[in-house]
């Protein structure tokens, strides 16, 4: 299939593709190589994006919601207000990814690493945050409601006013963790884990 000129197929080169707005749904770019393209504002409502490399990829309020992005390549990408909800981001690499605003409500992020990843206000309600790796990670604000973060490392993360109600931080890692105004309440929590 074509997309403004472009072959979108598995394991297809668009590196600096331009395809701002393009309508990608239930597209299969597994193994794909998306680096610096611009998917600002593309349809990836359930797309195959598995394996594929998106770094430095610019997906700013692009509909990704459903996609599977299991093992994907995010790193530095700008991910800024887009939509992920109940998107599969399974052992994703997230490092330095801007992910301010997004949507990931019922995402699931087992594993991923989100080393110094920017989640400032992102709404993560009911998502799947399993032993990911949240470390000096900006979670300014964040909606964590109900999500799971048991064994996550949120070592020295910013959680400045996050929403952690009811959250399983069970094994979880806060060594150095900022979390003044934080909301704690009724989350499930290890006996000892906050350290100073």
């Amino acid at each position: 299939m074509k997309v403004k000129g472009y072959k979108i197929k598995p394991g297809a080169n668009l590196t600096g593709a331009n395809l701002v707005g393009a309508n990608l749904v239930g597209a299969n770019l597994s193994g794909a190589y998306l680096t610096e393209a611009n998917l600002e504002e593309a349809d990836l409502k359930g797309a195959n994006l598995e394996g594929a490399l998106l770094f430095r990829t610019n997906l700013e309020e692009a509909d990704l919601k459903g996609a599977n992005l299991t093992r994907t390549n995010l790193t530095r990408t700008n991910l800024t207000r887009a939509n992920l909800e109940e998107a599969d981001l399974e052992d994703a690499d997230l490092e330095d990814a801007d992910l301010s605003g997004v949507h990931l409500e019922g995402a699931n992020l087992t594993r991923a690493n989100l080393t110094r990843a920017n989640l400032m206000y992102a709404y993560l309600t009911h998502a799947n945050l399993t032993c990911a790796n949240l470390k000096d990670a900006n979670l300014e604000g964040v909606l964590l409601y109900h999500a799971n973060l048991e064994g996550a490392n949120l070592e020295r993360a910013f959680l400045e006013r996050a929403n952690l109600e009811e959250a399983d931080l069970e094994g979880a890692n806060l060594r150095g963790a900022y979390l003044v105004g934080a909301n704690l309440k009724d989350a499930t929590m290890t006996d000892g884990i906050i350290h100073d």
